[in-house]
C-alpha cells in the first residue's frame, strides 16, 4: 500500500523517497515492523485468548511437565500471520506475482490450519479437521502455485551455463540474457545444479506433448512438497520454541538463496540460474523472519502461547512454496531434514507397529515415542519392546529443542556447500 504510493507519488521527490527503492532498505523496516507488531500485538492477543477461554487440550502421554502446559492459550499462529501479512501488504509490491503468491499461500493455509484448531477446541478433541480435508485444501495450494508458475507470464528464469575463455582457457560462468518458461530447479552435486523436468518426459517424440507433461511432472512435485513441508512442520510443533525456531533457521536460508537467485552478479558467480523478479521474495523473507522472532518471545519454554495448527500448517506452507518460487525444492529434503523425520518416524512408527502386532500378535515400536522429538523427552520402561532405547533418561525440553535448532543450523551449510560441489 504505501509501496503503491510512493511509486504514485514518484515526481514529488520528498526526503526519503528513493529509499523505498532499495531491497534491503524495505526488507530491514519489514523485519522491524513484523518483529514490532509480534511483540506489541502479540501480548494482547495472548490475553483474548486466555479471556475466550481457547486453551490446549492436552492428553496424558506420561512426558515430564506435559500437563503443567494445560489450558495454556493456542491459536497462536494468528500473531505469526498478522505480523506477515500486515509490513507485507504496507510495503511490499503487490503487483509483483511472487507476493502475491506468498500470500495468497499464507491465508491459504492459515485458513486450514484455524479450521483444524477451531474444531478441536469446539469439540473439545485432538482430532481437529479430517485428514482429507486437510490433504485436500495442501494439494488445491500446490495445484494453484503450480499452475499459475507454469502459465504466468511474470515468472520466467535465466539459465546459467558455462564458458570457456579462449585467452586463458578458464572456465567462467555466465547467464542467458534471454528469459525463458521452463520447469527448471537447482539440484546438488551436478553440473551447474540445474534440472529440467521435461528431461524426464524428452521420451515423448512431440516437443509440444513433452513440454506439457514436464511441466504436469512440476505441478505433481510442487504438490508433493507443499503436503509433505506442511505436515511436517505441523508434527514438529510439538515442544515450546521448536517449530518456531527450526523455521526461523529455514527461513533465513530461503532470504539468502531468494537475494543471491534474483541478482545476476551473485547468479552468475555462484552458477545459479537467474529468476528476475524474484528479489520482491527478499521483503517476504524478512517479514517472516521477524514475525517467527517475535512469536519465540512468547513461545519459547515455558510456552505462553501454543502457535497451533493455524501456525504450524501454515509455517510449513510457507517454507515449501518459497522454496518451490526460487526453485530450490529439492534441496527442501536436507535444508527441512528436521521435519522430513518427524514425518518418517510417524510412517515408520506405525508401520512397524502394525507389521508386528500381525507377526507376533502384540504391536512393537521403533521409537519410545513419535513425533521423533518426542521419543528423546520420555523415559525408557524397562519392559517396553522398542528398537532404540537411548537414551533411557528423559531430556530437558529446552535441551531438546536447542539441540535441534543446533542440527537445523548445520543443515542449512550443508545446504549451501552442496551447491558448489560437483
Amino acid at each position: 500500500m504505501i509501496y503503491a504510493l510512493l511509486e504514485h507519488w514518484e515526481g514529488w521527490h520528498f526526503p526519503g523517497h528513493n529509499l523505498m527503492g532499495y531491497l534491503t532498505f524495505r526488507s530491514g523496516v519489514v523485519f522491524s515492523l513484523a518483529l514490532l507488531i509480534a511483540l506489541v500485538f502479540g501480548q494482547k492477543i495472548i490475553h483474548r485468548l486466555q479471556r475466550m477461554q481457547i486453551g490446549e487440550e492436552i492428553r496424558n502421554l506420561g512426558l515430564e511437565g506435559q500437563m503443567q502446559k494445560k489450558g495454556t492459550p493456542t491459536m497462536g499462529g494468528v500473531i505469526i500471520i498478522l505480523s506477515i501479512l500486515i509490513p507485507c501488504l504496507l510495503l511490499g509490491n503487490l503487483s509483483n506475482i511472487y507476493m502475491i503468491l506468498m500470500i495468497v499461500a499464507t491465508l491459504w493455509m492459515g485458513v486450514i490450519g484455524f479450521l483444524d484448531d477451531y474444531r478441536k477446541l469446539k469439540y473439545h478433541n485432538k482430532d481437529g479437521l479430517q485428514g482429507k480435508y486437510k490433504v485436500t485444501g495442501q494439494i488445491g495450494l500446490g495445484l494453484l502455485v503450480g499452475i499459475t508458475m507454469w502459465l504466468s507470464p511474470d515468472i520466467v528464469m535465466s539459465e546459467n551455463f558455462e564458458v570457456e575463455n579462449v585467452k586463458s582457457h578458464e572456465i567462467e560462468i555466465m547467464v542467458a540474457k534471454d528469459e525463458i518458461k521452463s520447469p527448471q530447479t537447482t539440484i546438488p552435486f551436478v553440473k551447474n545444479n540445474n534440472f529440467n523436468y521435461e528431461w524426464l518426459t524428452s521420451w515423448v517424440k512431440n516437443k509440444e506433448a513433452a513440454r506439457t507433461l514436464g511441466w504436469l511432472v512440476f505441478v505433481l512435485v510442487v504438490i508433493i512438497v507443499v503436503t509433505a513441508v506442511s505436515n511436517g512442520a505441523n508434527l514438529t510443533d510439538g515442544i515450546d520454541g521448536l517449530c518456531a525456531g527450526t523455521s526461523a533457521i529455514i527461513g533465513v536460508s530461503l532470504l539468502i538463496m531468494a537475494y543471491l537467485g534474483s541478482n545476476v552478479i551473485y547468479s552468475s558467480y555462484l552458477n545459479i540460474m537467474y529468476i528476475p523478479g524474484s528479489e520482491e521474495l527478499c521483503v517476504y523473507a524478512a517479514a517472516f523472519m521477524g514475525a517467527l522472532v517475535g512469536f519465540l518471545w512468547y513461545n519459547a519454554y515455558p510456552a505462553q502461547v501454543f502457535m497451533g495448527d493455524t501456525g504450524s500448517l501454515t509455517l510449513g506452507g510457507i517454507i515449501a512454496v518459497f522454496a518451490i518460487l526460487i526453485r530450490k525444492e529439492l534441496l527442501i529434503p536436507l535444508l527441512c531434514l528436521i521435519f522430513f523425520l518427524e514425518d518418517v518416524s510417524v510412517m515408520m512408527q506405525v508401520s512397524y507397529f502394525k507389521f508386528t502386532k500381525k507377526k507376533y500378535g502384540e504391536g512393537r515400536r521403533i521409537f519410545k515415542m513419535t513425533p521423533l522429538h518426542h521419543h528423546f523427552q520420555k523415559d525408557l520402561d524397562p519392559t517396553a519392546k522398542v528398537l532404540w532405547r537411548s537414551p533411557k533418561r528423559a531430556i530437558a525440553e529446552p535441551k531438546i529443542v536447542t539441540r535441534f535448532w543446533i542440527v537445523g543450523i548445520l543443515l542449512a551449510v550443508v545446504t549451501f556447500v552442496t551447491l558448489k560441489i560437483r
